[in-house]
């Protein structure tokens, strides 16, 4: 039976496991006593700042409640390469979500919105542009990223 713990990647592996966007799960903050409201969510990842950029659909029968300002913790994982048995990496990411609508940070994220690429995963049941969304930011109070390191044992 293997053994395989886990490593801490580089910032060069982390940076190019992330991409410039792909698809992972955010969990947002609730109240005290409830379990945090946990969806796939696709993203965008600026290496340059370290941040993460979210399109999230809002209104309507959404659960999420008001986004700005909540903590949350993002997670992408998967496996390296094209195979299954391929090691896996992981990138864990807690912080506050920050509405890039807001003037104040609209400006700065402009230019972070450009290097990034957040897929558009149709999965709302109407077409996309009869969906309302909004646009945040996490820049992560705490940012991991770990991938598997098989032992041989």
């Amino acid at each position: 039976m293997d053994d395989n713990s886990s490593v801490t990647m580089s910032v060069e592996e982390r940076d190019a496991f992330l991409g410039s966007g792909g698809t992972g799960v955010l969990s947002l903050s609730t109240d005290a006593g409830d379990a945090p409201h946990a969806i796939p969510v696709s993203y965008g990842y600026d290496a340059t700042a370290e941040t993460f950029y979210f399109r999230l659909a809002v209104g309507g029968d959404r659960s999420k409640g008001e986004l700005g300002g909540r903590a949350a913790t993002f997670v992408a994982y998967g496996q390296e390469g094209e195979t299954a048995d391929g090691d896996w990496q992981s990138v864990v990411a807690s912080g506050t979500l920050i509405d890039v609508e807001r003037e104040a940070v609209a400006t700065e994220s402009l230019a972070a919105l450009d290097r990034v690429d957040i897929p558009l995963v149709d999965i709302f049941g109407a077409p996309t542009g009869d969906v309302s969304f909004q646009f945040l930011r996490l820049d992560p109070d705490e940012l991991s990223a770990r991938e598997e390191s098989p032992t041989g044992v």
